[in-house]
């Protein structure tokens, strides 16, 4: 597969760099690295020497002549080190490091704390759509998603089935992070039908046959290993009474589908918008950690009633709901709930995005196809649609409803 150019741009200073596995991490650092020194504790002598002597770091580093830079590879295999690192900073501030990681849990669980904010921490994300270009096809990333380790691979559904059993073997089990690595691969299974929706301890710990706590430290287990996040629920301002639960998704659309049972009472179009809203979700992360815009957050927004948005994005600046539908017509039904939130917070911007190719204006909404969408969102600039602002009557002259 041809090169693919990422949108990541690191800090001038020393940072973490953390991102599941396959993400690019180490495909960056080799293309960006130069002369770094590096150290890669996925590497088994490596591991034994500084497991056994993290103080090794510092011989290391002092003996380098020229280098200043230096790279820790899968630094949340010996936390310790970080400990030499601090004190490598303090003494010789010369010095730059890169930390990557693909799991925090370890560095959380010894109470370490990441460099006392002398390294910035920043995220690498599957390949966005505008990264891959002419590459990007929407229903191949809908299938077996963008995770660049797997969607380089010759044989893409055979590097898809293999890389939750690779978290399993060597992450999960090899970490001891649950007892019972059993219970947690039938929780994955049960946790996948949570994917793009509220997320229910007690469904969930129902029906993996474990109780509520288990349930929920499974969950924590999963974001902590960076392969699932939680969305909160937008309530600045409420006018109404709104949900309480976050939504839950996978970081990929295709370690979703992977891991998401199919059989013939599963509807392929459920499993399908699931995978859509996924992806979209996955690209506006991606979007806010690349754009250097700390002030950015992703949310969503849900009334007691049942009213959903599927994305709220806002910022200083910023003030966008997003809905997503895996339908190729759009029908004014469509975009009530836009509507609704439009009526609690008039100056939001409202946007659906569908799986057809007409752009609309549906009741003052303006409807996008989803694909072209992803393809033109880009970090550091604006969210690729037009904002009606104050060209509302040259907007209406626009307008389209659909039967």
């Amino acid at each position: 597969m041809t090169s693919v150019t990422r949108f990541y741009q690191p800090p001038k200073g020393s940072f973490f760099l953390f991102g599941p596995r396959g993400t690019g991490k180490s495909t960056w650092l080799k293309q960006n690295g130069g002369e770094a020194l590096r150290i890669d504790l996925l590497d088994r002598e490596s591991y034994r020497l500084f497991a056994a002597r993290p103080e090794r770091l510092r011989e290391l580093v002092l003996a380098q002549a020229t280098s200043t830079c230096i790279v820790l590879d899968e630094v949340q295999k010996i936390p310790e080190l970080l400990d030499v690192v601090h004190q490598i900073m303090e003494d010789q501030p010369r010095h730059r490091f890169i930390l990557t990681g693909s799991s925090a849990r370890k560095l959380k669980r010894t109470g370490v704390d990441l460099l006392a904010g002398r390294a910035a921490l920043t995220t690498m994300h599957p390949f966005m759509a505008a990264e891959l270009g002419d590459a990007f096809n929407l229903d191949v990333a809908l299938h077996t998603g963008l995770v660049p380790v797997i969607h380089s691979a010759v044989d893409r559904r055979a590097a898809q089935g293999a890389y939750l059993g690779l978290y399993l073997e060597q992450e999960v089990k090899a970490e001891a992070l649950v007892r019972e690595v059993g219970d947690f691969a039938r929780f994955l299974e049960a946790i996948s039908f949570s994917h793009a929706s509220i997320l229910n301890f007690t469904g969930v710990a129902r029906e993996c046959q474990v109780n509520r706590n288990t349930a929920q430290g499974y969950v924590e287990v999963l974001e902590d290993l960076l392969l699932a996040f939680r969305l909160p629920v937008f309530a600045r301002r409420a006018k109404r009474h709104l949900a309480q639960h976050p939504k839950f998704y996978f970081f990929d659309a295709g370690v979703f589908r992977s891991v998401r049972p199919r059989g013939p009472l599963d509807a392929p179009e459920e499993m399908a918008g699931a995978a859509l809203e996924g992806l979209v979700a996955q690209h506006l992360r991606a979007w806010i950690a690349y754009g250097n815009r700390p002030d950015i957050k992703l949310y969503y927004w849900r009334t007691k009633a049942g009213t959903e948005v599927d994305f709220v994005i806002y910022g200083e600046d910023t003030l966008c709901a997003l809905e997503v539908k895996n339908a190729r017509q759009v029908h004014r039904a469509d975009v009530r709930a836009l509507r609704a939130f439009q009526e609690d917070y008039p100056q939001a911007q409202t946007c659906l995005l569908h799986r057809g190719h007409e752009r609309l204006l549906i009741d003052g909404v303006l409807c996008l196809p989803c694909e072209a969408f992803l393809r033109n969102l880009r970090p550091g600039s604006v969210l690729p649609y037009h904002p009606l602002g104050a060209d509302k009557k040259k907007a209406k002259d626009r307008e389209v409803v659909p039967d």
